[in-house]
């Protein structure tokens, strides 16, 4: 057995105390039970494998990603387990801990600056073209290039089954927030094609809300809203797209840890306020999935939980 073999398979677990006798039953789904405590490990090994299956990443090789932490923390787990050697291009727009966590699991740090302390666009683009330069300056480096892998999709679809087989196939919606879309249009493809009127809610930043039309702006929630419409995103997927501020992510996010003991990330803070919503909106009898997408552990030093 290998560490690799923990990943996936984790829980789907009712809320206790932040649901009403008036609202649908929230499921969710704890990806914090990972190895690295996050989702994104389903999507570093689907990347890592597919690509030594098929020989982009050859024996000897490196990986090269840009990312704001949890996906370059799985990747840095996956290619320790690995032995392979693994670049990063991230930033101080991210937490510490995520960027602590990488360089322990190996990985070599460069980091590009946010003027607003946030992701914007130009945070993106820029970390994007400096991974494409790190990449094509190595030889036999392979570049994941999240933003554009459909090799995550399969990981995410075995999520869906996950999803499925521990609800007993009880489910009326799905909410989750949007970063490359990988894990939403994953996720969503297999559960719609197992139930055709299932509701998929789509979350993004509403400082940065451009699936729903809106301008790219600065926001908070780390793991999703990279300022421009990612390749990934089907919005025919999406029953519905709903805007949720930093601020409010974070205040729920709190909420989460204090009233169900569930400690995790900003995007989950903004997954649980649009479940919840969504729940009081369809009534007793009827379940709401949503996720837990990563640890809070990663964001201890952040205003999400250092300024407690």
């Amino acid at each position: 057995m290998s560490i690799l073999d923990l990943i996936g398979n984790t829980r789907l677990i009712p809320l206790r105390h932040m649901t009403s006798q008036k609202s649908a039953r929230i499921l969710v789904k704890l990806e914090v039970e990972n190895p690295t405590g996050s989702m994104k490990d389903r999507m570093a090994l689907a990347m890592v494998e597919a690509a030594e299956r098929d020989g982009r990443l050859q024996p000897g090789g490196s990986v090269v990603e840009y990312t704001g932490g949890s996906t370059g923390v799985s990747l840095a787990f996956v290619c320790a387990a690995k032995r392979i050697p693994l670049h990063i291009v991230t930033s101080e727009a991210f937490s510490k801990e995520k960027r602590d966590h990488m360089a322990a699991l190996g990985a070599q740090l460069t980091l590009v600056p946010s003027p607003t302390g946030g992701t914007t666009r130009a945070l993106t683009l820029e970390m994007i073209e400096t991974a494409r330069r790190i990449a094509a300056s190595k030889p036999g480096s392979y570049w994941t290039d999240q933003l554009n892998n459909t090799d995550v999709l399969p990981g995410y679809a075995r999520m869906a089954d996950e999803i499925w087989q521990q609800s007993a196939g009880s489910l009326d919606a799905f909410v989750h927030s949007v970063g490359t879309a990988g894990s939403f249009r994953g996720i969503t493809s297999r559960l719609r094609a197992l139930n055709p009127d299932l509701q998929a809610v789509a979350i993004e930043p509403a400082e940065s809300a451009v699936l729903s039309g809106g301008p790219s702006g600065s926001h908070k929630i780390e793991g999703t809203g990279p300022g421009f419409v990612p390749p990934l995103w089907k919005p025919e997927l999406a029953s519905k797209i709903a805007p949720v501020s930093s601020a409010d992510a974070m205040a729920m996010a709190r909420e989460l840890a204090k009233e169900e003991g569930i400690f995790a990330g900003t995007s989950t803070g903004a997954n649980l306020l649009v479940a919840r919503r969504v729940a009081e909106q369809l009534g007793p009898g009827k379940t709401v999935v949503t996720i837990a997408c990563d640890s809070g552990m990663k964001y201890l030093s952040t205003a999400l939980y250092g300024q407690i």
